[in-house]
């Protein structure tokens, strides 16, 4: 009997396991019958990840890069989209979980707690016009009596197209509408680049210049050299941050004339060289580069490169540049009231967005070593020279304390240099805070910001001579009363 007993409390523990498995297993199969029933309650509403979406500067003629929206249903039951349409259908371009065809749109389900994803990219046709035409579109999603909306938007700008040229007379590039530059431009003559000009740069392309080049903004109408792409990597994080987009602008002198290269407020970005000039003489006539105003930023190898040319640098930031940002080898130059600083990739910026990690090299370079070169002078005055490495500025000469040269009313990250061309400059401490912002934080949306804080070492150091003879900054700010160094006065 104790057998018998045994085997049926046995059989009983197992069926009693048995119902708690089924009942489990429908608990289980409960959640998940319910993500597939649809429910058509007007109160549940679906949800998208941005409201709106907007595109910047689309080039007509030429499609954008596609940019994602998720569809969210953050409800238990499942919802029938009935029907998603473009209130126009224009310009915008949408794709739906792979599917273009909008015929194929309607009756679409989305799951409880799923999601859709929407691509969206850009085409508008020329509009033959100068100025910019903003268009707008709408795509909506229409269920249960509710409708969900996306605003669409765009900047729809012509542009003058240049593919590979080689100019054999002298050219102006104007500011009626931007230029799109896909390959390299040879210039052989004189090139002149007016107030508010805009060239977009594709890949890789750059611009040589054999002739004079004037290149004359204004505070008001900057001349702007930067990337052609105007989307955006992810979202907080513009295109125009990566460096290496475009290559360069050089000027390339030979023969016996003496050619001159003015450059006033103009922006160059995100390339791999900004300004770059050689000549191949070694004496008189050397050509002649005029910087003023002008801003060299976020550059993947060098800011500025003279060899063996004579240099005037005013009231320019040269900054973020994974090289040299100012190289100097051979001529004279003359550097006042310029903000040089290196803050280039890691750790000022944890993204790995650029085509080139930072060298281990000082942010200006003078090289009086070279056999062929010009003979050297170096004048510099007022100028913030700063950045990542201990020593940012190197003076590369066989007898130092004979270098011909001044250097007065600098900040200067840098030892101490012990050589009677150095007098009066302020020299960095580790603690120092110079800037506003010397780091690329893209959660917070903040970028690099070389204006001069409120306790910066570098307010009030300057040469008041000096400063006399530049006595606005690069914006336009009066330095009457005071001399900080660099290319921004600070304001309070």
């Amino acid at each position: 009997m104790v057998g018998v007993e045994s085997r049926r409390s046995k059989v009983e523990s197992l069926l009693g396991r048995g119902v708690l498995f089924c009942l489990l297993a429908a608990v289980m199969v409960l959640p998940s019958c319910r993500e597939e029933q649809v429910s058509y309650d007007p109160s549940l509403r679906l949800r998208l990840s941005v409201d709106s979406l907007a595109f910047d500067t689309v080039f007509t003629g030429y499609g954008t890069s596609t940019q994602r929206v998720i569809l969210y249903n953050p409800n238990a039951n499942a919802l029938t989209i009935e029907s998603m349409s473009l209130r126009d259908g224009k310009y915008f371009r949408v794709n739906i979980d792979g599917e273009a065809d909008a015929g194929r749109w309607q009756q679409m389900t989305i799951r409880g707690k799923d999601s859709a994803f929407v691509f969206v990219r850009v085409y508008i046709d020329p509009i033959g016009q100068n100025n910019p035409l903003i268009v707008t579109d709408e795509l909506r999603f229409n269920y249960n009596g509710n409708r969900t909306t996306l605003l669409l938007s765009a900047i729809g700008q012509d542009v003058t197209v240049l593919q590979k040229a080689n100019y054999t007379k002298a050219h102006r590039l104007t500011a009626k509408k931007p230029y799109l530059v896909l390959d390299t431009l040879i210039f052989q003559q004189d090139l002149t680049i007016d107030a508010g000009a805009t060239l977009y740069m594709h890949n890789n392309a750059a611009i040589f210049a054999l002739g004079n080049v004037t290149a004359k903004g204004t505070i008001d109408e900057p001349i702007i050299i930067r990337g052609y792409r105007t989307d955006k990597l992810f979202d907080s994080v513009p295109y125009a941050h990566a460096s290496g987009q475009w290559n360069g602008v050089y000027m390339l002198h030979s023969g016996s004339q003496k050619s001159y290269y003015t450059f006033q407020f103009v922006d160059l970005l995100s390339g791999n060289v900004g300004l770059f000039c050689q000549s191949d003489n070694t004496s008189a006539p050397l050509p002649q580069l005029s910087v003023y105003g002008c801003r060299i930023h976020n550059m993947s190898v060098y800011g500025l490169v003279c060899l063996n040319t004579d240099a005037i640098i005013v009231n320019s930031e040269i900054s973020n540049c994974a090289s040299h940002s100012v190289y100097l080898q051979g001529g004279k130059h003359t550097l006042v009231h310029n903000t040089i600083a290196a803050y280039f990739g890691y750790p000022y910026t944890n993204l790995n967005i650029h085509s080139a990690q930072r060298e281990d090299v000082a942010a200006v370079f003078i090289n009086n070593l070279s056999k062929q070169m010009a003979p050297m002078q170096t004048y510099m005055y007022n100028n913030i020279i700063t950045g990542a490495r201990a020593n940012c500025l190197v003076l590369a000469a066989p007898m130092q304390e004979i270098y011909q040269g001044e250097f007065r009313g600098n900040y200067l990250r840098n030892d101490t240099l012990q050589l009677p061309q150095f007098t009066d400059n302020t020299y960095a401490k580790d603690d120092d805070t110079v800037f506003v912002n010397n780091h690329y934080l893209y959660k917070e949306y903040k970028y690099f910001d070389f204006h001069l804080v409120d306790h910066s070492p570098a307010i009030g150091v300057g040469d008041a001579d000096k400063a006399s003879t530049y006595d606005k900054d690069r914006e336009g700010v009066s330095r009457a009363g005071r001399a900080d160094a660099g290319c921004y006065q600070y304001v309070p």
